[in-house]
């Protein structure tokens, strides 16, 4: 059986699409026990080994895109999960180019994740060619939603559309724009609300997953909801507070009513 490629994209830089590919990949490998491997897509900036410790490696998919190496030797074991981190390229890159490099080995994976290019370039395009499956990381301000909008035109053009989109970077202020603000606007679920959250910071700054770094801050629990929506399984938060408040309050946010929803959606699929 095939597995299930999923890129994670954005046409703004800073808005946490490195840290959500890191995050759902360790989670996928580590609370879904799936065979994952992460690729750093990101040809003319690739930081995804940074996030990861990976600092000098012998092998990258820029390697692999030049034709002087299989892909199976650019794969490089971390922590749990197969890795193949990204140099700079330095040259155009066909688009299809990265789909069909993945597809010799897609059936040694359950879950392929793509960091992908924060540009809307053919860097971007590879990515949205290559997935199954789109995820877009936005935050709660009008210029990234400017952006985000564009990405989701563009994602509809090349046949696979954005699934759902990550609201990151939330502070709970007034000014910033409303999750049914931004799914009006790009007709877009809105599958997870991450709080801003210094976990996230001080994940990247010691070089690991904030999986690892802080399993149960509340970014995190959110990104493990999540994972379990996109592979159709449950994740039962384990925090104690989390429980009193779903006992007495009956709380249900929208991303939670969206994520069940999306998994109905793909359970109707397969």
């Amino acid at each position: 059986m095939m597995g299930k490629t999923i890129g994670v994209i954005s046409i703004k830089g800073g808005v946490g699409k490195t840290t959500t590919a890191v995050n759902l990949s360790h989670i996928f490998a580590s609370e879904f026990n799936k065979k994952v491997l992460v690729v750093d897509a990101n040809f003319s900036a690739p930081n995804l080994g940074l996030h990861l410790g990976i600092i000098e490696p012998e092998y990258t998919l820029h390697d692999v895109l030049n034709k002087n190496i299989p892909i199976k030797k650019a794969i490089q074991p971390h922590e749990g999960l197969d890795v193949i981190p990204g140099a700079l390229l330095g040259r155009k890159v066909n688009p299809f180019e990265l789909k069909n490099k993945l597809s010799s080995i897609k059936k040694d994976y359950d879950l392929i994740v793509l960091d992908s290019s924060p540009t809307m370039n053919e860097e971007i395009i590879a990515t949205m060619v290559a997935s199954d499956q789109l995820i877009a990381v936005t935050s709660p301000d009008y210029p990234t939603l400017s952006c985000t909008m564009h990405a989701v035109k563009v994602a509809k053009r090349k046949k696979t559309p954005i699934a759902g989109l990550i609201l990151n970077k939330v502070r709970n202020k007034k000014f910033e724009l409303k999750l049914d603000e931004i799914e009006e606007s790009t007709d877009v679920p809105v599958l997870a609300v991450l709080p801003d959250d210094i976990k996230m910071l001080e994940s990247v700054a010691y070089t690991t997953a904030a999986s690892q770094h802080a399993p149960l801050s509340k970014a995190v629990i959110e990104y493990k909801k999540l994972a379990g929506a996109l592979i159709g399984e449950d994740y039962k938060d384990p925090r104690l507070l989390s429980k009193i408040k779903n006992v007495f309050l009956k709380n249900v946010n929208k991303q939670e009513v969206n994520r069940v929803l999306f998994k109905e959606k793909q359970e109707a699929k397969d």
